[in-house]
């Protein structure tokens, strides 16, 4: 983690320092995956990248954090440590917490500042879980839920999905959350982050 940081630090170029971020945290969410997740109704749940979603939509913004989350997802279905509910579970909490992030950001105190880290699992949760149920299970023929959807319905089922989604992705954008806040107090963060050419900052400005 160490050489990550120092490769990192050493990166000049925005674009640069961004594809080493997610490079490093798509690395991260692989590593994590074998070892931090639990079954729950055909899915594979990882607080691993609610954690990652979290350090990525504040330090790359959403579009590139999306693209950490769907790298982690297709390496986790092609190692068989993984489902294809890793899509809809992993990118919109990443989206989710870069867009949030655009109005935190100027926050003074880290505090506030971070916050944005601990609204991932509402893109997991409700944005994510509501597809999974409505269009992934179905497509896919998924008997598990399906049949749990018939046992209790449509809108019975909703609470006990989210909440099962919930116990994964709450305790992952926390860590992250915290993560976030130790980086920022070690002055890493500042070295890390990746910053806004000048004539890109004129344009947001005009």
């Amino acid at each position: 983690m160490e050489a990550s940081l120092a490769v990192l630090r050493n990166m000049g170029r925005p674009e640069t320092k961004k594809v080493s971020l997610l490079t490093v945290l798509t690395v991260l969410g692989v590593i994590l995956a074998p070892f931090i997740w639990f079954p729950f109704f055909g899915t594979k749940a990882f607080p691993g990248q609610h954690l990652v979603n979290a350090l990525a939509g504040v330090l790359l913004g959403p579009w590139w954090a999306a693209a950490a989350a769907t790298l982690i997802g297709i390496i986790r279905n092609v190692l068989g440590i993984g489902t294809l509910y890793a899509f809809p579970g992993g990118i919109p909490g990443a989206i989710f917490v870069g867009l949030t992030y655009v109005m935190t950001r100027r926050a003074k105190n880290p505090l506030l500042r971070y916050l944005a880290a601990l609204t991932e699992p509402i893109g997991t949760v409700l944005i994510g879980g509501t597809v999974s149920i409505l269009i992934i299970a179905p497509a896919l023929g998924d008997v598990r839920i399906l049949g749990a959807i018939e046992q209790h319905g449509l809108y019975g089922f909703f609470p006990i999905f989210w909440l099962g989604w919930a116990a994964s992705s709450v305790p992952g954008s926390l860590i992250g959350y915290l993560t976030l806040l130790a980086l920022e107090r070690s002055g890493i963060l500042k070295q890390i982050t990746v910053s806004i050419p000048s004539r890109a900052r004129r344009r947001y400005r005009s």
